[in-house]
């Protein structure tokens, strides 16, 4: 049987749905013979277009028995629903409710924790996402003094250390603010929560290395509009991804040309006034980085400076792990051009990042229904051939490629449907360096179309 690591740092939907996989593995093997008792694609109540959604959430379609899918999509539907006595909202990234009870003093989880639970609830825009108040109130009350006070009184010391304190942050903020430009917001929607709701980001934003609503505006209204198309100005389409000067002319690019690129994107596309707000922004954020530079130089490159260069980095690199395994011959499938990870970096500290197929299937998709979906829809994930990993995160992917170590990468394979299952590690690695190869013009404009051939043109 397939080596499955289930962490038990994993968050419990996560779990749940490793084991389920896991025993879909052990199933198939003890019965090597055997075939689906109903293909995804020919059966009418899981059938979906390539590449898009399936639009009832079956599970049939997959050698499993139904009975226990249908108890695990019951139990993760349970842990979400504020109506249901399993209930559970994320208060901490790093800790489930459920265990608290067990760690705390009783006086500490009755009369403190409890309260501020049903408290927060009270101002996050959905009842689960309590997580989302104590981080805000964990960057107000670090970050943003600790910033203040390096431009009162800087010291090295405290400028190193208030930087580390940021690449700590950075990414559970980063994927925090993910589910703000998404969902217009993470608090609820009264007029002063709501004012703060949009008004935050322009404090913390340029403390964690964003630039002014350029997030925004490269991720939501560009970024998913192409889907890692060849228009995409992040697409890894057009670059072979296991080659270290490919990755880095990719990021490069991105690193020193984002600030033209972008508004001219949307100028190509007929959108002057996202050209014009993305320019303002970006070429905004700069000029202020800068005048701040030129009155105090010290303190704006610790609280600033370094983490603008850091995230810029960060971004692409995790951008190319969620992307550079793209199928020959479908690279236009959701399924087939972004990867699932079931991982603790992605999925405990960083709000379900790790399903990234379903986020692009559904980009307003609620963070904690990711793994639901998933489960929901295996029989299509399975016969869509896509790509599951646990064990790895984005920036290890990424590593891992440019080095390549296929085999590793192979074994963090969690294989879905008989197809995988039935694939020697041998076969899952060249599988996964396959997926790697760059697209010539020629065949994006075959496989992507009228898009691509008005891309080409323009150029």
């Amino acid at each position: 049987m397939d080596s499955i690591i289930i962490s038990p740092e994993l968050p419990p939907n996560d779990v749940l749905l490793l084991r389920n996989l896991a025993n879909d593995i052990e199933r198939r093997q003890q019965n090597p013979g055997s075939t689906s008792k109903k293909s995804a694609k020919s059966s009418g109540r899981d059938s979906s277009a390539p590449g898009r959604e399936a639009i009832d959430g079956s599970t049939n379609g997959h050698d499993v028995t139904p009975s226990r899918d249908e108890r695990d999509l019951k139990t993760m539907k349970a842990v979400n629903d504020p109506t249901s006595q399993d209930f559970e909202p994320t208060v901490f990234c790093s800790v489930d409710l459920r265990d608290l009870s067990s760690r705390l003093h009783p006086v500490v989880y009755q009369y403190m924790l409890l309260p501020y639970v049903k408290w927060a609830q009270g101002i996050a825009r959905h009842p689960s996402d309590v997580v989302m108040v104590t981080h805000l109130i964990l960057y107000f009350t670090t970050s943003v003094p600790s910033a203040i006070w390096l431009f009162y009184h800087f010291t090295y010391l405290h400028g190193i250390i208030h930087f580390i304190l940021q690449i700590y942050y950075v990414g559970t903020y980063t994927l925090m603010m993910h589910q703000h430009i998404h969902g217009g917001g993470v608090l609820r929607k009264q007029f002063l929560i709501h004012l703060f709701d949009i008004m935050f980001p322009y404090i913390t934003d340029p403390l964690m290395g964003h630039t002014w609503n350029t997030y925004y505006y490269h991720h939501v209204k560009h970024h998913h509009v192409e889907g890692n198309g060849p228009n995409d100005l992040s697409s890894t389409v057009r670059y072979q991804r296991d080659n270290v000067w490919h990755f880095l002319h990719y990021v490069g690019r991105f690193y020193f040309l984002i600030w033209l690129d972008l508004p001219l994107y949307f100028l190509r596309n007929g959108r002057p006034t996202f050209a014009l707000k993305t320019a303002f922004w970006e070429l905004g954020n700069y000029a202020a980085i800068l005048t701040m530079f030129c009155l105090n130089s010290r303190p704006t490159t610790f609280v600033f400076l370094l983490p603008l260069l850091l995230m810029r980095a960060g971004l692409m690199v995790g951008n190319w792990g969620q992307h550079a395994l793209v199928d020959a011959d479908e690279p236009d499938s959701d399924y087939r051009s972004s990867i699932t990870l079931i991982d603790v970096p992605s999925n405990r500290y960083c709000f379900n990042d790790g399903y990234h197929t379903s986020h692009h299937l559904n980009p307003r998709r609620h963070w904690r229904e990711h793994p639901v979906h998933f489960l929901a829809n295996k029989g299509t994930y399975s016969a869509e051939h896509a790509l599951v990993f646990h064990n790895i995160d984005y920036l290890e992917i990424t590593v891992r490629l440019l080095l390549h170590h296929y085999e590793h990468l192979a074994r963090c394979l969690v294989p879905i449907g008989d197809r995988q299952i039935d694939m020697t590690l041998e076969q899952r690695a060249a599988l996964l360096q396959k997926c790697t190869r760059r697209f010539s013009e020629d065949e994006i404009m075959e496989k992507f179309g009228a898009p691509a051939k008005v891309m080409a043109k323009a150029k």
